[in-house]
């Protein structure tokens, strides 16, 4: 996130130390059923290498994990990595990382990269910056899955703002082969 955010790494770091779940990750139905309609909407049933931005307490990577054959997730705030590795702990595939994306980008190459709910976080030239950073680490045949909350954020913009700039960021390289919307979020796959 640029200096400019509305909310930086400290505002999380301070919302994970008074609440180890403060979106309710574990336990809301939203989510719930939000974490199943991004798994029923994976292109296909494995992925090589996934990296996933914004895992949080690592509900969704726990899932995620048993069709991938490694996971990098990351997070702006330690505590959440740290609920997030305990979680996961039995998955040996899954690696934990503390990063503020885009500034923050790994090397090598993903076939799934997923963005739930952070890219209201970002501003135009992070956004921007992290769709190209996202074609740059893209296999070949791989996917880019974007969800996002449509009600006010606390962020740059609304989710529907952030999907649309990211979807045409990635244009004409991706196109969107699945949209759906539900009464609280969008969710986008991106591929070629």
């Amino acid at each position: 996130m640029s200096d400019s955010s509305p909310v930086t790494p400290e505002h999380f770091d301070r919302l994970y130390a008074s609440d180890p779940d403060p979106w309710k990750f574990a336990s809301s139905e939203y989510e719930r059923d939000k974490y199943a309609a991004t798994l029923a909407a994976l292109p296909r049933p494995r992925f090589a290498r996934a990296f996933e931005v914004g895992c949080s307490i690592g509900v969704l990577t726990r899932q995620l994990a048993a069709g991938c054959d490694a996971i990098l997730a990351v997070d702006v705030a330690e505590a959440a990595l740290q609920g997030a590795a305990a979680r996961c702990q039995d998955q040996s595939h899954v690696q934990f990382a503390r990063m503020v994306v885009p500034q923050d980008w790994p090397p090598g190459a993903f076939d799934l990269i997923l963005f739930s709910e952070v890219l209201y976080y970002l501003d135009d030239t992070d956004r921007a910056a992290a769709a190209r950073l996202s074609l740059q680490s893209l296999s070949p045949g791989g996917a880019i899955i974007l969800v996002n909350w449509h009600g006010p954020t606390d962020g740059f913009c609304t989710g529907d703002d952030a999907a649309e700039a990211m979807v045409a960021a990635c244009a004409p390289a991706l196109r969107p082969v699945t949209q759906q919307r539900a009464e609280k979020y969008r969710l986008d796959v991106l591929a070629a």
